[in-house]
Formats: C-alpha cells, structure tokens, sequence
C-alpha cells in the first residue's frame, strides 16, 4: 500500500477541524485507511541518517497514511481533504468540468507517426489561473511521483510532464527523433545536451533517483520529444522536462502532457492529477481542454472528466454487506464515499454517479463495498451462517504431512528450497539439454538465478548441500513440495506436481539406505514389493543425471513413479560437491490411490 505523508496542522488547518492521534486513527480506520505512523522529520533524519543530522530539521508532526493502492486520488492532501470532507458530511461531493479557453482555441498537441516505436499515446490538459506556492507546489511534484512509482509502473506505462504554460507557445508536437538529433537543456542543468550524451550523464553517482528509468528507452532507435511550436523541448519523457519550462510558486498557468504506452492509464493519470490541483484555479475544479491529434488525423480532446452511473439493486446491497437498510439510507450512505445517488421511483435500484476521481469503481460490487465502509464494518452483526459444513484438509495434503513425518523420524532433516531456478539448475546441471526439459520460463526474469519454475526438487537439496559442507557427514536432506511442468491438457499450460526428494550425500554413496527409506514409505501405504504388476519394485533405467549402472526407476503397478540412484560424477561437479550421493526423486500422488 502507498503510504501518504501529510503534516497534521495542515491537514487539520485544510479539515477545519483538529482530533487527537487517537481519534484521528478511528476516523481513519472508519474510511478505509490505516494511520501506520505519527512521527517528525527530526525523528525520521534522526532514524535514518543520524541524530546528528536532524539538528536543524522540523519537528512539526506528521502522519504517515497507508491508502490503498488503487485510491489515487487520495495520494496527496488535498485528495485527503476532499474525501475526508465529504465522508465528514462537511461539504458535497465536488462536480469537475471541461471548460474552453476563455481567448482563442484550445491548445493541439500533434502526435507524429514515429512515436509508434516507443510511446505511442500522449493527452494533456492546461490548469489555468492557478494560485501556487512553495507548500502547494510541493505536493504537486510529491503526487506525480506517487503515480509514477504506482499506476504509471515507474513510467513505464505513463510518464508526467508538467510546465510553466506562459514560457511556451502551442501548438505542440509529440514527436521520435534519433537521440543524437535531440537537444535541449533539462531541468536544473545549465547546458545543451543530446539525447545521447543525456543518457551518459544521468549514469553518474548524483543522478540515482532518475538512473532506473534510463532502461524505458535507452536501446532504442528514436527516443520520444515534445516540442513547442518554436521547438522549444517541453520534456524527453519518460527521463526529463527541459528548463526551459520548469515550473516555480509563481507560475500561474499549467500545461500537462502525459506520454503513455497505455492509454487507459494515461487518462486515469491525467484526470486524478487535474482534478486534486484544479481547487487551486480561480475558477476551482474546471480544466482547460486540450486537443490530441493522432497520425490519422483524428481529433481527441482531454482530460475526459468523465462521469458514468452504475445500477445497483438495494436488496443486493443489503445482502453483501449483511444489513437490511433502507433505500434512503444506502443512499445517503453512498454519498459519504464521494458517490452521488439517486433511487429509482420503485425504490428497488439505486443509480450511482461515479466521478472521474474513483477509477478504482470498476463493477458493482466496488460500490457495494463503499456502502460497507461508510456503514462502518463494526456496525454490522454478527450472524450465524446459513448454511454448515464441515471442514477438513484435502488428502493431497494430509499425505504431505504424514510423510514429512515418517521421512524426518527416518533421520532426514527437511529443507525449503526456491519453487524459481535458473535454467542450467534445470538441465545442463543434471546433464539434460534446456529443450528436452518441460520447464515453465519466466518472460522478463530479474535475475539469472530466477528463469524457471523448478520441473525436479533435485537441484535446490543439492545447492543446500553445498552450501552446507561444513556440516557433519552424512548430510541426509529432504524435501516434498510442488514442481511446475508443462502440460498441453492443462488450461494455463502448465500444472503442480507434487514430488518427494531425499538425498544422501556422505563418503559413500548410501544407496542402500535410500532403498530403506523407499521400502518404508511404501510398507506405510500398504503397497507389496512384486515384480508381477501388483505392487512396486525396481527395474534398471539409465539417465544422464544418475551413474550408469546404479540408477533404478521406481515402479508401482506397472507404472513409473520415481528414480532412486547415485548422482553422476559430473552433476556433482556441477554443484560443487566433491562426495557421493545418492537420491530418492518420486511423485507423491500415485501413493495417494
């Protein structure tokens, strides 16, 4: 969940109203918050860097508010404010509007067909006559990190420019240019730089804060611009805004573009950011519109403001949420979440204005849960179900257990290993080409460590060995948990399996004692050793991961289960094991039936 930093005077300077810690944590929990931390910006620099850097740092208290994660219009104060208002019955919810330029036409941004390569969309709106200073402008940029680092996927899927209107002329153009073609000064820079050498530049230690989205575009052909119409760089985006139209507590007058590769996003971005700022105009809560061309030439305007209804039935509300209100009531309710109502003249359905604010309100059930929250859960009743059942762990499971038991009383410590591997712990490890194992790959792993799901338990007991050499021989290990395999019959592709694996890893081998241990787990399941199909025994196979000659398939009822053998010299190598081992590899669900 985000977490919202906001310091109480202002908060309850902007409420009209002052609680204590206590009270202000209920209210709160009431809307659906979390108050996590009452601290100071002495107390975190004291935490964080020192005491001795908070000599000089303010005491004045803040709150730390967990929202979550898909309220972004509560991301800032002055979301927080208008919420809290409205849940508080102090105000009614706020109506936004699209309004024209009160002198000339509307601003163009023009989209250039390049911009296809690596960020196609862009939308943009105009905050005019706003009344900024240091505190406001503060919160401003504070919110546009915030949807940076949430909805926008740190810039990947949207990235926010916003400038000094008056430094610029329209109309714009959204362009994708060759890096070395771009040149402009960024923000707080002094001088020129292309696209390239920018790219150079943000690599260097003072730059962090900006290095983890070099990767969005820097392999690129073309990297994305806005110009003005005396090509002026407005912003590279998604790295940075150009100087030329930085934005200061004197600005009076806001142009804002956001690039995308989702459209949805965009708009979503666009609509939560014009609306917590627009207070601030002299005519509050209106945006000016702003036109989109496309390469097509089609003509889009933005922000959208878009208001929608939803109908819900009342008798669906009571039910959910587990009260029998009436209409009036739940709709009363609603209106308290920033929802405006309005019952039908039957009174059976409710029909609900969601304003352009709450793009978390995707289905009725969402509004369903609003009527719960602003109800207050704890004055709900407790009621006895209406139907009873009997619980009981699946036999899956039950077996799981059972035989974790039985393998650790037969001297074998159990380990827990990772369910994602690399690709050569899957295959080349084991001496198995990468293309003959039924791996599920991971599309865009972090790391070389992470590429697969495991498709054996084998390689995380032998990497736990490993790094436990130290330790007494003999080293016996185990492991049953689930392995992911590819499957055609499956609907996702893929399907778990559960295995059991034990190893025996000491100066000799200790094949005879993992032919002990399988000769307990199936005396427990009742299963006889037969060669005649109606039990289970051992029959000779060969596999490039075992030594030839000492590997065994384990079969039950005519069916093979499992391999019990001694690991090939060259997988021991692999894993940096200088001792024999032996291994028990087997499916569990067979002894289930």
């Amino acid at each position: 969940m985000p977490t919202v930093d906001v310091k109480r005077d202002e908060l309850f300077a902007a409420l009209n109203q002052t609680f204590t810690d206590e009270e202000f944590d209920e209210l709160c929990f009431e809307f659906g918050l979390e108050l996590d931390e009452v601290t100071s910006e002495k107390e975190m620099i004291s935490k964080e860097q020192g005491s001795d850097r908070a000599v000089n740092a303010s005491e004045d208290v803040i709150y730390k508010i967990d929202v979550p994660a898909n309220r972004y219009d509560l991301l800032c104060i002055e979301g927080l404010v208008q919420a809290l208002q409205v849940f508080l019955r102090k105000h009614n919810a706020v109506q936004y509007r699209r309004v024209e330029p009160v002198e000339g036409q509307r601003h163009r941004i023009v989209i250039h067909p390049d911009t296809a390569k690596v960020r196609p969309h862009v939308v943009g709106a105009v905050l005019r006559n706003i009344s900024l200073d240091a505190t406001r402008l503060k919160s401003f940029i504070k919110l546009q990190d915030k949807l940076h680092q949430n909805i926008c996927r740190k810039r990947t899927l949207v990235a926010i420019g916003t400038h000094d209107l008056d430094t610029l002329e329209g109309p714009f153009s959204f362009e994708a240019l060759p890096p070395d073609d771009i040149i402009f000064t960024p923000l707080n820079e002094t001088k020129d730089f292309t696209g390239r050498q920018l790219m150079d530049h943000y690599k260097g230690p003072g730059y962090l804060h900006l290095k983890p989205y070099l990767q969005i575009i820097e392999d690129k052909p073309v990297f994305p611009v806005i110009y003005d119409k005396n090509r002026v760089v407005l912003s590279m985006p998604p790295i940075i805004n150009g100087d030329h139209s930085k934005m200061t507590a004197n600005t009076r007058n806001v142009f804002i573009e956001c690039t995308a590769t989702d459209l949805t996003k965009a708009r979503i971005v666009l609509n939560t950011l014009v609306a917590m700022f627009s207070m601030y105009c002299k005519e509050p809560f209106t945006v000016e519109a702003v036109d989109v061309q496309l390469v097509d030439g089609t003509v889009r305007t933005y922000p959208d403001l878009a208001y929608r209804t939803e109908t819900v039935p009342v008798e669906s509300i009571n039910r959910k949420v587990g009260i029998n209100e009436t209409p009036e009531h739940l709709s009363s309710v609603l209106t308290r979440m920033c929802l405006t109502s309005v019952l039908s003249e039957d009174k059976k359905t409710i029909a609900v204005t969601i304003p352009p604010t709450r793009a978390d309100v995707i289905h009725a059930c969402d509004i369903v849960e609003d009527v719960a929250i602003a109800y207050g859960y704890n004055n709900i009743e407790f009621v006895l179900p209406g139907t009873c059942t009997i619980g009981k762990q699946l036999p899956m499971n039950k077996l799981t257990d059972l035989l974790r038991m039985e393998v650790a009383q037969a001297g074998f410590t159990e380990a827990l290993t990772f369910t994602l591997c690399s690709r050569a712990d899957v295959s080349t490890s084991l001496n198995h080409p990468i293309e003959s194992v039924p791996a599920v790959h991971i599309g865009n792993p972090k790391t070389l460590e992470f590429q697969v799901t495991r498709t054996t338990l084998l390689p995380g007991i032998l990497k736990t060995i490993a790094s436990n050499r130290n330790v007494a021989l003999p080293l016996k290990l185990f492991e049953i948990s689930d392995v992911v395999r590819k499957d055609e019959t499956a609907d996702v592709g893929a399907r778990n399996f559960r295995q059991l694996c034990a190893v025996h890893y000491g100066k000799r081998p200790g094949f005879e004692i993992m032919h002990g241990l399988l000769d307990r787990l199936m005396q427990l399941r009742e299963f006889q050793c037969s060669k005649d199909g109606s039990g289970y025994c051992l029959e000779a196979s060969s596999d490039p991961t075992y030594f030839p000659g000492r590997c065994a398939s384990v079969m039950l009822k005519g069916t093979k289960i499992g391999t019990l053998a001694v690991l090939h010299p060259d997988v021991l190598k692999n894993f940096e094991l200088s001792l024999p081992c032996a291994v028990l590899d087997m499916a569990v669900e067979p002894l289930l039936h």
